[in-house]
């Protein structure tokens, strides 16, 4: 029925439909203004790209030199590197990062309503309304080799300091700890959200037949979360690109650029320690194209397993 109304409705010519629905157009409007005057209005500024920007000259006067600064990025060793230390950053994100919020909101579920729960989710969402500067100096007092509290313990079990902030073979496991900390608790909202959205009676039903706890969460929890997990998981790996400018840049030093400067941090100091504004947009644009390639490359394997419906398109 909702279908036959919606081809009546195209079949309508444009103005009367416009007429119609012109309330609906006017509370659109602004929000259609915004986007266009604030997130595509300065997209002009992706043809400094493909060109040697000169500031005396302008965007549009500067030279065209073409695929120049993709080839220099491209084939540069220090590009390379960083573009690798991206990507393992990020695939360490969405391996161990990803599934942590899902955990948490499993496990919450199971509790009963009370102050513990209560308590339990709102300790688990504080860390997300700390900045990550505040949390580098956290971090820093923590990991300290010589007061840390945490180099203390190893200490006392016999152990040598670890220089955590400053080693090539810890620095990744710090990133990846503290971001799990930092965003599990609000990670775990939507999901929360969408257990709301389960039925009792499936769980009372399970639970005459037979099925323990386990068996629940398997058979009963976790499909009706496959939309919002293939909704989730869609996001994070569309931003595969982005390891965390915010995180890495309060963390890293140059004892361990070799495994943790990333895109982001890279571009930072080419761009304004050494003003390269043409070879950052290339980058840029590099960055945003695989991010969309991921998008749709994910989209279409979550269509696959959906059973043919789209996730997003």
């Amino acid at each position: 029925m909702r279908k036959m109304q919606t081809k009546m409705e195209q079949k309508k010519p444009l103005g009367k439909r416009l007429r119609a629905n012109r309330a609906r157009l006017l509370m659109f409007l602004p929000g259609f203004a915004f986007i266009l005057l604030f997130s595509y209005g300065p997209m002009y500024g992706l043809v400094l790209a493909f060109k040697d920007f000169n500031i005396g000259l302008g965007i549009w006067d500067s030279p065209w030199v073409g695929w120049k600064h993709f080839r220099a990025f491209l084939s540069n060793a220090s590009s390379l590197r960083v573009l690798g230390n991206t990507l393992r950053i990020s695939l360490l994100h969405l391996v161990f990062g990803f599934p942590a919020p899902i955990i948490l909101a499993l496990l919450l579920n199971e509790l009963k309503p009370g102050f513990f729960k209560r308590a339990a989710q709102t300790i688990s969402y504080l860390p997300h309304f700390i900045s990550w500067i505040v949390v580098a100096g956290i971090l820093s007092n923590l990991l300290s080799p010589g007061t840390g509290m945490v180099n203390e313990v190893i200490k006392m079990l016999g152990g040598k300091p670890v220089y955590f902030l400053a080693d090539v073979r810890w620095f990744r496991t710090v990133l990846v700890v503290s971001n799990i900390w930092k965003g599990i608790g609000w990670g775990s909202v939507v999901y929360l959200a969408a257990l709301c959205s389960i039925p009792p009676e499936q769980y009372e039903s399970a639970m005459i037949d037979g099925a323990n706890r386990l068996q629940r969460i398997r058979y009963i929890t976790l499909p009706s979360m496959k939309g919002i997990i293939s909704i989730m998981l869609l996001m994070q790996a569309g931003s595969l690109m982005n390891a965390g400018f915010d995180q890495v840049f309060n963390l890293y030093n140059p004892s361990v650029y070799a495994v943790g400067d990333i895109i982001d941090t890279y571009v930072y100091r080419m761009g304004i320690g050494q003003m390269m504004y043409s070879f950052n947009t290339a980058v840029g644009l590099f960055k945003s194209t695989v991010n969309f390639i991921l998008v749709m490359t994910v989209n279409f394997v979550t269509k696959r397993i959906n059973e043919g419906e789209s996730v997003l398109f």
